[in-house]
């Protein structure tokens, strides 16, 4: 459920084709090394190494000794590695930063948290002849030789259980979206320019290859219907015919002048947007449905990364060199006078601002730091309501990991890479307007004494029209900003 834990039948059943290198810890005893390299060859035979990490500690010579009396007893290779966490020997400050930051303790503080000198960082091949044993370069290169894998071998297919027996995905997208226009949207008859909208994008959909991401997003919306769960499709998602008759959107083809390409375009190759929003109170069941219909080894949301910026790298910099971090001190004075647009030269008024001597040793450490983490990830976030499911296991192509919110799993990727990878993904996004909205037809029903759904509502009310045009717009849903009230 998000988190892996390798037993000895796992490796030896489970990953017959994958090499493995052992990391030895310096403070074992040798007995305890011998034992780990057999059983690591007894599960991967000669795909199975020791590691070499030649860091110029004081005790590289008897880590040496115990690798050499190692090789000699099993016959095991040994292999160079480097243990690299940075690609330049100069970036050492920056990585105690971030370990300082990570532990939530200053600098000076760490100890030996911290790497003990900058060898940890990408050294050129002459550096590592100078270290390391010809055999033990040469057996990391046949590793890295083995490694063959790529991002393009990743393939991702949508659930097969949407489409029923005797159908494809196209045929059963082309029966839901026909029995939609002829049933619910247009019972009188469909319009001839409806029909030949409908046409050109069920092509271009099936030559993309998106049927099922249109049946999957299908199924999401009709579960919600079924339950009586106010849910609505946006965004380029309402320049589509097929999505207007398949329920996900009500903005009817006939009422404006569609751009479909908008939506999705053969040239761009982009994949489908389609945001669907839901009542606020009850999208988790919607997200238990997904679950349930699919199991958690098939789902997962997708992570949206974090970075920093410029008033998060001043406060984060500053505890980690020990700054006075208390109401009112260094930290919070300059932290308060910058924002997230601004640029490092502004930070120079905050310092002055703050009382602080920017030609200060630990001032001008701060403030390089803080130059340098701009940009930098900072964490991973659950995404708002972007899901990806999978046909099978969803951990053969992605990592997982769980999410903070119980029965809940992340995908480590940001969610813009996946949608490079061609995993597509769902969106099940909240919204607290929809749920006034049901509220208010619900006060419809009973004042008129008969049920009042999304689509009553009249399109052209000149009374809301003017409301908005007096900007009288606080709390209704994308007019609500300032921006949006002054354009209005």
């Amino acid at each position: 459920k998000g988190s892996y834990r390798a037993t000895v039948d796992d490796l030896g059943a489970g990953l017959p084709q994958c090499s493995a290198l052992l990391v030895p810890r310096r403070e074992d005893a040798p007995e305890v090394l011998h034992a780990q390299a057999r059983w690591l060859q007894g599960l991967f035979g000669e795909r199975a190494a020791v590691a070499a990490e030649l860091l110029m500690h004081a005790d590289d010579s008897l880590l040496v000794e115990r690798l050499d009396a190692l090789a000699a007893a099993t016959g095991i290779d040994i292999a160079a590695a480097g243990d690299v966490l940075m690609h330049l020997r100069s970036r050492k400050a920056v990585q105690d930063t971030l370990t300082a930051i990570r532990l939530r303790t200053p600098v000076a503080d760490c100890g030996y948290a911290l790497a003990r000198n900058a060898e940890q960082h990408l050294r050129s091949r002459l550096r590592l002849a100078q270290l390391h044993r010809l055999e033990w370069l040469a057996a990391a290169v046949r590793i890295a030789a083995r490694c063959r894998f790529s991002l393009d071998e990743l393939r991702y297919e949508y659930p097969s259980e949407l489409v029923p027996a005797g159908h494809t995905p196209i045929s059963w997208l082309r029966v839901l979206t026909q029995q939609g226009a002829a049933q619910e949207r247009y019972p009188q008859g469909v319009p001839p320019a409806v029909a030949a909208q409908l046409e050109r994008e069920l092509a271009l959909i099936e030559e993309l290859r998106y049927e099922p991401f249109f049946l999957t997003v299908h199924d999401v919306v009709r579960f919600a219907r079924g339950r009586g769960i106010l849910c609505q499709g946006r965004g380029s998602a309402a320049n589509s015919a097929v999505c207007y008759c398949l329920g996900i959107t009500e903005v009817d083809p006939t009422q404006t002048t569609l751009l479909f390409e908008r939506f999705i375009s053969r040239e761009r190759r982009e994949p489908p947007d389609i945001d669907v929003d839901f009542e606020h109170e009850r999208r988790e069941e919607v997200i238990q449905y997904i679950y349930g219909k699919y199991g958690i080894g098939r789902c997962a949301l997708a992570a949206a990364l974090s970075t920093y910026r410029a008033r998060g790298a001043v406060r984060d910099v500053g505890r980690a060199l020990g700054l006075d971090d208390h109401p009112g001190g260094p930290i919070d004075a300059v932290a308060r006078s910058v924002h997230w647009f601004d640029d490092v030269q502004r930070l120079q008024r905050g310092l002055q601002e703050a009382g602080l001597d920017a030609q200060s040793l630990v001032v001008r450490q701060w403030m390089s730091l803080v130059g340098t983490l701009q940009g930098f990830p900072r964490h991973l976030s659950q995404h708002v309501g972007g899901f990806v499911i999978a046909r099978d296991s969803l951990s053969r192509l992605v990592p997982i990991e769980n999410a903070a919110m119980p029965e809940r799993r992340v995908i480590q990727w940001d969610k813009d890479d996946l949608e490079s990878l061609g995993l597509l993904k769902v969106d099940v996004l909240a919204l607290g307007m929809l749920s006034c909205i049901r509220r208010a037809l619900a006060f419809m029903t009973l004042w008129h004494g008969r049920p009042w759904r999304m689509q009553d509502i009249p399109r052209e009310d000149a009374a809301t029209y003017d409301m908005a045009c007096r900007a009288d717009t606080v709390g209704v849903f994308q007019i609500e900003s300032r921006a949006q009230m002054s354009m209005l």
